[in-house]
């Protein structure tokens, strides 16, 4: 029977799972390194963070660069087997999630139906959109089929990582629809995470669904007016986030965070109460890594 203080294997790996799944986008790696440090079994960390990195860089739409272009890695166009997919150049290659490289590409064939030539035109149209509009951003549209229907599904990510000046952030959303006669229904998910941890540790995530209809007559319109309707909700998420912001208190702050800040103002050194608690796993000396303790705010755009 394990005991508290010596941890069997399917705890520590179930254990060191949970804490992988809550790395904050852009940190995965730190985190790997910190467990590795604390957990003292690099093996057991690195063949759980094989598992559970394919998931993160999928969720958080990673883009890679391939063939001198970026490709996103999403759940869209995963393959199976770390293999993704390509829909621009058309092939398809294995990623290493640990180490962040690509392999074995080879030719992945598509049938250059309607439903490819419609991809292609919204991909041009959502390309010029994002690069006029996201100094950093990435994207793809990925053609998928639900029993006799045509999906399309368009992707973007934005990201800024600067654990230098101790915070990162991640915008990313992705457009589904169905390719239909006349109209279709455009569904879209919007998520913003933000990560700081200056003397602190807050994690910010805001997401957003919206939803309209458009006319599906002719491809170079679809994409027009879908760029347009694109727009027109970035602009309302960007605008809801800055207000909500502005609206954020002293008040606003106490009450919804969920593990207050002590009333006199001060940081709580967490490494110390580490230290103090003299625990047996010999990491007493070590600084608690900033992704393994953290304040957690939610909030609907």
């Amino acid at each position: 029977m394990c005991t508290r203080q010596d941890l069997c294997k399917p705890e520590k790996a179930s254990l060191i799972c949970s804490l992988l799944r809550q790395s904050p986008p852009g940190e995965f790696n730190q985190v790997v390194r910190d467990l590795s440090a604390l957990v003292r079994d690099e093996q057991l960390v690195r063949q759980e963070a094989a598992r559970i990195g394919a998931c993160h860089n999928k969720n958080n739409f990673t883009p890679i660069q391939i063939n001198g272009h970026t490709v996103l890695l999403t759940h869209y166009n995963d393959l199976g087997g770390n293999r993704f997919f390509d829909p621009q150049d058309k092939f398809s290659f294995e990623f290493d999630h640990l180490r962040g490289v690509t392999r074995k590409p080879q030719l992945h064939g598509v049938m250059l139906d309607e439903g490819e030539l419609w991809r292609e035109t919204l991909h041009k149209g959502l390309q010029a959109y994002v690069s006029c509009h996201f100094p950093v951003g990435n994207c793809c549209v990925f053609k998928k089929s639900l029993g006799k229907r045509q999906m399309l599904v368009a992707c973007i990510e934005a990201h800024q990582y600067q654990p230098s000046n101790h915070w990162n952030s991640l915008w990313k959303s992705d457009w589904t629809f169905a390719l239909t006669p006349f109209t279709t229904q455009v569904t879209g998910i919007f998520l913003l995470q933000i990560h700081y941890f200056r003397d602190a540790n807050l994690h910010v995530t805001v997401s957003k669904s919206v939803s309209d209809t458009l006319n599906t007559i002719d491809q170079s319109q679809f994409a027009t007016d879908f760029v347009k309707f694109l727009e027109a909700e970035d602009s309302r998420f960007h605008a809801a986030i800055l207000k909500n912001i502005q609206a954020f208190s002293e008040d606003i702050w106490g009450k919804n965070l969920r593990r207050k800040l002590p009333v006199t103002r001060t940081f709580i050194n967490w490494s110390k109460l580490l230290n103090d608690q003299r625990l047996n796993t010999n990491v007493s000396n070590t600084e608690v890594p900033p992704g393994l303790l953290k304040h957690k705010f939610d909030m609907v755009a």
